[in-house]
């Protein structure tokens, strides 16, 4: 068996493990009223997917995560480069953005839904906050890592600023811009989930909320479930993504850490 298959052997029987030791609990050690079940749980969804009121809310929360994502990653990515390579811009505008990268995201979830209302644009523009300065820091701190003997060699050699951009700058900066993708990822859904606690009609967020008051842990752990099992989906799209865009490098630097077991 290859060591991927292996691994996905690992995970699911890892996975196996914690789904029975859950269910061996509930009602055993701990109150089902307070944990619930596996059981109980899938049995929601099931419900859930087959009488289809869950899809409703899977697309709103899904589009708040997604435009957001998108646009936060494009204009944070961007202004990573743009600064990288303009010292005095970013010496002018660092106060600035440490500053506004200080203020707790929560306490702009209120302004925005005053701003923007209960619908999904508020989510939306915090999402955006939320990833712009996780991609935003990771590119910038590629881009100042890139090798600057390398470029005055390509300088030397008669390179053009563009040609450096493409040829070294950009290609080196790509694992930070993953990480740092990877690591949003996560964040973006919580920017989405957390606006939706505090005002919202339609959501997952609104959903595990709703469900919560009405004291049901069965819903809301169903509804965290498809939260976590969006976060890895996501994930490993993004692992696929940077192992594909990295197909140029040597074999033994392009192996993720899980290859290695």
């Amino acid at each position: 068996m290859s060591p991927r298959g292996r691994l996905l052997v690992y995970r699911a029987a890892f996975g196996v493990l914690l789904l029975a030791m859950w269910e061996l609990v509930s009602g055993r050690l701990i109150d089902p009223f307070w944990i619930s079940s596996p059981s109980r749980v899938f049995a929601y969804l099931w419900q859930v997917v087959r009488d289809g009121s869950i899809f409703g809310h899977l697309a709103v929360t899904l589009y708040e995560t997604t435009t957001g994502f998108l646009i936060g990653a494009v204009t944070g990515i961007g202004c990573g480069f743009l600064l990288g390579r303009r010292k005095i811009l970013a010496q002018v505008l660092d106060p600035y953005i440490v500053a506004f990268n200080g203020i707790p995201r929560i306490a702009l979830a209120p302004l925005f839904i005053i701003w923007f209302g209960i619908g999904p644009n508020s989510k939306v523009v915090l999402v955006v906050i939320v990833v712009f300065f996780l991609t935003f820091f990771s590119t910038y701190s590629g881009v100042k890592g890139v090798d600057l003997e390398l470029k005055n060699v390509l300088r030397i050699m008669g390179a053009t600023e563009r040609q450096i951009l493409v040829k070294v700058t950009i290609p080196a900066t790509v694992p930070w811009i993953a990480t740092g993708l990877k690591v949003s990822v996560p964040y973006a859904l919580v920017g989405a989930i957390v606006g939706e606690f505090i005002a919202a009609s339609k959501g997952l967020g609104y959903l595990i909320n709703y469900q919560t008051s009405l004291f049901s842990t069965t819903g809301a752990l169903g509804g965290i479930l498809i939260v976590a099992a969006i976060v890895v989906i996501s994930s490993e799209a993004i692992n696929w993504a940077e192992a594909y865009l990295l197909r140029w490098r040597p074999r033994e630097e392009t192996r993720t850490d899980r290859e290695v077991y």
